[in-house]
């Protein structure tokens, strides 16, 4: 019996790439996906400060990418028209810095500096944001945990000292059946 050996070497490496799909049990790990909605719920809850985040780089961008214009364009081919400018906004911003595009003078190296720092902050200035609002989202999971441990003996407990309240002759309740018990007790 004659084997096809490239058929073979085919399977097996076919076989192999199936590996791939063994990732996809690391899902069945989060199935109620918990963390998708702690990290939503975070994302939701801090809105408002990681929208003004990127509004403020957004014009963080469009200014220092015009200043560099306005200092580079005389002097460096590179930078002909505003959208080379704002390409070297994105990726100085964004601290990949290709270095295709770098300024020549002195003020566009102080607004490429300062530009450089502002993007390592405002990277660093949502990763501060959420991970004060996983801290406080934990605390709260935490608080709420020992809240419902004390909500059912404190039920509990008022039912206890309700009914023996109620119960007691003695009291001047107004528990609904009190009226039939003074009916019934009559007759004797």
């Amino acid at each position: 019996m004659k084997y096809d050996l490239n058929f073979s070497v085919f399977a097996a490496s076919a076989i192999r790439g199936l590996r791939f799909f063994q990732i996809l049990r690391m899902l069945r790990i989060d199935r109620r996906a918990g963390t998708w909605k702690l990290l939503g719920s975070v994302v939701w809850a801090h809105r408002q400060e990681l929208l003004t985040t990127l509004y403020i780089g957004f014009l963080g961008l469009i200014f220092s990418s015009f200043l560099v214009y306005l200092c580079e364009k005389s002097t460096n081919e590179k930078y002909s028209t505003f959208a080379d400018a704002l390409w070297w906004g994105v990726i100085t911003l964004s601290t990949v810095g290709y270095g295709d595009k770098t300024p020549e003078t002195w003020p566009g190296k102080v607004i490429a500096s300062f530009c450089a720092l502002l993007g390592i902050s405002f990277f660093a200035l949502p990763a501060g944001i959420l991970g004060s609002g996983f801290a406080l989202k934990v605390q709260q999971h935490q608080r709420q945990k020992h809240l419902i441990r004390r909500r059912v003996p404190a039920a509990r407990l008022i039912q206890c000292m309700w009914r023996h309240y109620a119960a007691t002759p003695e009291s001047c309740s107004i528990a609904t059946w009190r009226v039939y018990l003074a009916t019934l007790q009559s007759p004797k």
